[in-house]
C-alpha cells in the first residue's frame, strides 16, 4: 500500500516556510534562488502541494536561517510576527 503524507505536516511545513520566507522580507522567487530551486517548486511548497525531501528541508532550513524542527513544528495561532 503506497503512503502518503500527512496534509497536516504538509500545512505546518507551507505556513512555516511562507511565514520565515515573509520575515526575511525576500520573494520565493530570490527563495528558489537561494536554495537552487525552481521558483514554482517554492510556491507548490507554501500551498501545502508537494511532499519535500529531507534534502530540500535542509535546504530550506539553511536558506531561512531556522531548523528543519522549527520548518515541521506547528506554531500557535498567536505567534503572527516570526523574526528571523
Amino acid at each position: 500500500m503506497p503512503r502518503n503524507p500527512s496534509a497536516s505536516i504538509r500545512t505546518v511545513l507551507a505556513e512555516n516556510v511562507r511565514a520565515f520566507r515573509k520575515a526575511h522580507g525576500i520573494s520565493q522567487e530570490r527563495l528558489a534562488n537561494i536554495c537552487g530551486l525552481h521558483r514554482t517548486y517554492i510556491g507548490s511548497i507554501e500551498r501545502g502541494e508537494r511532499n519535500c525531501t529531507l534534502s530540500t528541508l535542509e535546504v530550506l532550513s539553511k536558506a531561512l536561517e531556522v531548523s528543519v524542527t522549527e520548518l515541521l513544528t506547528q506554531r500557535p495561532e498567536s505567534d503572527a510576527k516570526i523574526t528571523p
